[in-house]
């Protein structure tokens, strides 16, 4: 809840639960740290989600909770257990968190006063599984085995991660995480200065793939609105504060990535391995990145500026640390009916493609330039499947930095430009180089900051 302390009532988290909603997804996780707007919103967001025949349920996030506040953790749930939006699951409270290792579940459940079904971040070889009744894998990118992006010498696939958790969780339920991808890019200008990217390209389709053919009883998408880790699927307007992300996150919305998914939460809900089954309307998704990933920012870039703080070792001037996993490609999934020919135009560089009836990816070369987008079928367009892109491919910096963030776009496109609003760009300019125009998708003319 931590950036949406701007929310002013419980209407303005409606259009976050009616999209959700409408995407198939049952509940939102609600993330809290121990600040003093905390339960002010988790109220708005309970009533709603009751407004909207929602379910949310509170997670944890012990970066902010101690492992020894298990009797206060236990006191909040018991604040909100009983009123109407609460997902329950098996009859019991549903509860989650973020890592949280170690806490005493015991203190936590005498103090709810209720039964809890407790569904921790807890880490295999770390925290308790003994006494959860579920367990929540957060790492849903390719890593390390360190949080930091794989290297040839040491490479975990999101797929071993399942692997670990449900080998420690031996036979109770596996909370299995999607997420589309992960970048962040914080420099000196805050305090929590942490600059990388794991390897992201087509993850969000392979990973739904994955999904539909393990069905784990629990999926949790992570996430819905983190834009300084660049793996929001929720849009840009959603009211919310800036925490220094609007940097990379301006004129790039992810609306798409939700649309993608529709398809395969239907399957996976129904116990499918075909979203074709599920697919009310044909449509492209389609993302790239904004440059190739070899255009060299460090003159302009705010984490060449300063003296950034590396307590967490997550640091690294310049180019986001594991650049170079990412593909200079174009990425695009067709969601079909009937089978099509699509022309993909990015700058330069011309490819056909032959699609298929169903929910499949492609890739092309990534070219500076315009990117456009052409399906034909029985040598005629289908118009409504063919468009060009908002957002051109550029060899230059946007606003400096280097920014490894997706665009992600449809066809049809969105009937409305989704902009971030004056909240979510107050810290758009703070370390900044160059002057940065702002929302700019769409306008023949921009404000510089």
């Amino acid at each position: 809840m931590g950036i949406v302390s701007n929310r002013q009532n419980a209407s303005d988290y409606d259009d976050d639960m009616k999209r959700a909603k409408a995407a198939g997804i049952d509940a939102f996780a609600l993330n809290i740290g121990t600040d003093a707007y905390t339960d002010t919103q988790l109220a708005y967001a309970y009533q709603s989600a009751a407004d909207n025949d929602m379910k949310v349920f509170i997670s944890f996030d012990f970066n902010w909770w101690s492992a020894s506040q298990g009797s206060e953790v236990g006191a909040k749930v018991a604040k909100y257990a009983n009123l109407p939006a609460q997902l329950m699951v098996d009859g019991k409270v549903f509860v989650s968190s973020f890592t949280g290792d170690g806490v005493d579940i015991s203190a936590i459940r005498s103090a709810a006063g209720c039964n809890v079904f407790f569904a921790p971040n807890f880490h295999p070889g770390q925290g308790d599984f003994g006494d959860v009744e579920a367990a929540l894998n957060w790492v849903a990118w390719s890593n390390d085995g360190n949080n930091k992006a794989p290297t040839l010498a040491k490479q975990l696939s999101v797929s071993s991660g399942d692997n670990t958790y449900k080998a420690a969780l031996d036979g109770k339920p596996y909370i299995a995480p999607v997420s589309p991808w992960f970048s962040t890019h914080f420099g000196s200008e805050v305090s929590y200065s942490k600059n990388w990217v794991f390897p992201s390209d087509l993850l969000w389709y392979n990973r739904w793939r994955e999904i539909l053919q393990e069905s784990p009883r629990f999926v949790e998408i992570i996430t819905w609105n983190d834009y300084g880790e660049s793996h929001y699927v929720g849009p840009l307007s959603s009211p919310h504060t800036d925490d220094g992300a609007s940097k990379w996150v301006m004129d790039m919305p992810h609306n798409g990535w939700l649309d993608m998914a529709k398809p395969f939460i239907a399957a996976y809900k129904a116990g499918s391995k075909f979203p074709i089954e599920f697919l009310d309307e044909e449509k492209l998704v389609y993302w790239y990145r904004p440059t190739p990933k070899d255009v060299d920012c460090d003159a302009t870039d705010t984490t060449m500026q300063g003296n950034p703080n590396n307590s967490s070792g997550n640091f690294f001037r310049g180019r986001p640390d594991g650049a170079d996993t990412m593909a200079d490609e174009v990425f695009l999934v067709t969601m079909l009916k009937e089978p099509a020919t699509v022309e993909v135009q990015s700058g330069d560089i011309s490819v056909t493609l032959e699609a298929s009836p169903g929910v499949w990816s492609h890739s092309v070369p990534m070219g500076v330039g315009a990117q456009s987008f052409k399906v034909t079928r029985g040598g005629k367009t289908v118009d409504s499947l063919s468009g060009t892109s908002l957002r051109d491919i550029t060899d230059t910096c946007p606003c400096g930095i280097y920014n490894f963030n997706a665009y992600v776009g449809t066809l049809p496109a969105e009937a409305a430009i989704d902009q971030l609003q004056p909240d979510g760009l107050t810290m758009l300019s703070q370390g900044l180089q160059v002057a940065c125009p702002t929302n700019t998708l769409g306008a023949s003319s921009a404000s510089a900051t």
